[in-house]
């Protein structure tokens, strides 16, 4: 049995439906051009979140590389629309089916949000475009703990529950480690934090056992050596991590990762799809792609068109037979 501890209430469905948004009525998209992508029409870039987020260094990252080497042949108008955990951003984008000049970044939010809260749109509504890296986390020990690996760690957890820390009640946070846990057959009690820097804190002082975290958050500490990296969820090890075993190479593959990606507006014209595919192609080849990748510590996963709309749909289905799981939705 996995059990939570809230440090600090949820605020969870009325934060997110709050923020409702007024999306256009009656919205009729630009004409599609015979030669797509035309030099006319203005790329109205949908940013979830505001400005200095994950989400918006993403968009703002690959909007310098099509700038760079000339790949969109027209303007882009960049608009960070943040509000309800990405709700409001995505529902613009939502408003505007058809429209093969409206895009967006993904995230963890787009396939938690819709769970949380009443959304019009779902994940895979949207026409996919690419699944370019992932999101995933580490789950780490305080430098000084006697477990020394994954497997003493599991060892030990099967004997006594341990406590295991994360940012956030309903979230990826929570749901990786109890995906693990399952799969691996221990069981644990969740302790939710504000921050980060709280987390982390309790775990330096030994209030806690373990906690999850994204490495590019707490990669100072795990190079000092005052965290000890165990496991990551991802399907591919970071540079930063190298050497860390992953869930999947343990037998323990959760089947969820946090998808930074690209879409376009719902019922995009196949032909916008396929520029944008061929586009992001050439993208995750520079040399700035792969700084982007590496100094945010994000691992390299990258998946095409109707595919990164299955992985979405898998991630959405797996998240929520969790969180139904444990009672945090019905």
């Amino acid at each position: 049995m996995i059990s939570l501890t809230n440090g600090y209430g949820s605020r969870l469905r009325n934060g997110i439906l709050a923020a409702a948004v007024a999306l256009p009525v009656g919205f009729a998209g630009p004409a599609l051009a015979q030669d797509y992508p035309s030099a006319d029409e203005t790329l109205d870039w949908t940013i979830a979140f505001g400005p200095g987020g994950g989400n918006d260094i993403m968009a703002r990252s690959i909007i310098e590389i099509l700038d760079k080497y000339d790949l969109y042949p027209g303007d882009v108008k960049p608009e960070n629309r943040a509000g309800g955990s990405g709700a409001v951003g995505w529902g613009y984008l939502y408003a505007q089916s058809g429209n093969p000049y409206g895009i967006s970044t993904t995230s963890g939010s787009f396939v938690t949000t819709p769970l949380q809260a009443d959304t019009p749109w779902q994940p895979e509504d949207f026409t996919p475009v690419a699944l370019l890296a992932t999101d995933d986390l580490v789950l780490v020990v305080n430098g000084n703990s006697d477990i020394q690996n994954i497997e003493e760690f599991i060892a030990k957890a099967k004997e006594t529950p341990m406590n295991i820390g994360g940012t956030g009640t309903v979230n990826v946070d929570f749901i990786v480690p109890t995906l693990f846990a399952q799969k691996a057959g221990f069981e644990f009690d969740y302790v939710s934090f504000n921050s980060m820097s709280e987390q982390t804190t309790a775990l330096l002082s030994n209030a806690l056992d373990a906690m999850v975290g994204n490495p590019g958050e707490i990669l100072g500490l795990i190079e000092s050596g005052d965290l000890r990296p165990l496991v990551f969820s991802g399907q591919n090890v970071p540079a930063a991590l190298e050497g860390v075993p992953t869930m999947g190479s343990l037998g323990y593959d959760i089947g969820v990762s946090m998808p930074r990606g690209l879409i376009l507006a719902p019922n995009a014209p196949q032909e916008a799809q396929d520029w944008w595919i061929e586009t992001m192609k050439t993208v995750v080849e520079t040399p700035e792609w792969g700084e982007y990748i590496s100094s945010n510590t994000l691992t390299p996963t990258v998946i095409y068109g109707e595919d990164f709309r299955t992985f979405l749909t898998n991630t959405k289905n797996g998240f929520q037979e969790v969180l139904k799981s444990v009672g945090a939705i019905k």
